[in-house]
């Protein structure tokens, strides 16, 4: 659908709240200090569309000198998506990219074949106290594309287009919804978006998308008729046209999706796939620690440490 500013006021919807197929309520983790949230994959929902893993990162407040360092470590078959709304990270990884990301902008790291990359709070944000506060997710790639070369993306805040319209502040981050296109090369049909809505603003949620849900970051929605309050993942029943509302103190939402994959994927680590052998394969030649010689090498200037295959 294109942006449809004009929905009636007093018509958020006309489905009941049976539209909502899958209710998330994601699982905290506290890494020393450093909350994570993960709403994907969940016991009912492995994906949605493509999405097969979704983390709330922080927030975490942390001290002059501190940190956050995630030691070099490899993916396959898949792209990460990293976005921030508060602090940094300095992304290093093995095809040379070396990129810090600041909030609103999108790193987008295609593993395919195999890619190793380090995360790490940058040496400026180091000098006094810093936050981190953001998400990252993994999409899952089609058949077709699990064994290509590895690349890396990065596109600023300027570069994804926004809508700005009766209390809603939309950024499309990757894929296509509204009329809109993202600049990140996707291999099937997506969308991503971070949204802020103000109390009682209204938001279509694109209905061009196979699959579509929505997780609250902040605040809390109400859906026909029911609130929902963070932390929350929301996935809907295909076909039905779904407006959200922003709650008594607004909202700032990820709203995701797009088109189911060939099937089902098999996840143990950092690794996706469609097959285990492909897992296997993968996890060998990790544990080899061959460097530049195989599927795996590590990043440029971070190569004194990785992360061991776990036993």
């Amino acid at each position: 659908m294109s942006w449809n500013p004009a929905i009636a006021p007093g018509c958020p919807d006309e489905v009941g709240i049976d539209a909502i197929e899958t209710l998330i309520v994601p699982r905290a983790r506290d890494l020393g200090g450093f909350e994570v949230r993960r709403a994907l994959p969940a016991p009912k929902r492995q994906m949605v569309g493509p999405f097969i893993f979704f983390d709330q990162a922080g927030p975490a407040e942390l001290l002059t000198g501190q940190g956050i360092d995630v030691r070099p470590h490899p993916h396959i078959g898949i792209g990460t998506v990293t976005y921030l709304y508060r602090g940094d990270f300095h992304h290093r990884d093995s095809t040379g990219a070396d990129q810090i990301i600041q909030p609103g902008a999108l790193n987008w790291m295609v593993a395919g074949r195999g890619v190793t990359h380090s995360e790490r709070t940058s040496a400026a944000a180091r000098q006094g106290p810093n936050g981190l506060f953001g998400i990252q997710t993994w999409l899952a790639l089609p058949e077709a594309n699990e064994d290509i070369a590895p690349s890396f993306e990065h596109h600023g805040k300027e570069s994804l287009p926004v809508i700005e319209d009766r209390g809603i502040s939309l950024r499309l981050i990757l894929g296509t919804a509204y009329g809109l296109s993202a600049p990140a090369t996707m291999f099937s049909d997506t969308f991503y978006a971070d949204v802020k809505l103000e109390p009682g603003a209204l938001l279509p949620m694109p209905d061009e998308h196979e699959d579509r849900g929505i997780y609250i970051v902040e605040g809390s929605v109400s859906i026909a008729g029911q609130e929902f309050a963070a932390p929350q993942m929301m996935v809907f029943r295909p076909g039905d046209r779904i407006t959200v509302a922003g709650g008594g103190k607004g909202a700032r939402l990820m709203i995701l999706g797009g088109a189911t994959l060939e099937g089902p994927r098999y996840i143990w680590w950092n690794f996706v796939a469609s097959s285990k052998e492909r897992i296997e394969a993968a996890k060998t030649e990790w544990r080899a620690a061959n460097w530049g010689k195989g599927r795996f090498d590590l990043p440029v200037d971070d190569r004194d440490e990785h992360i061991p295959l776990p036993d």
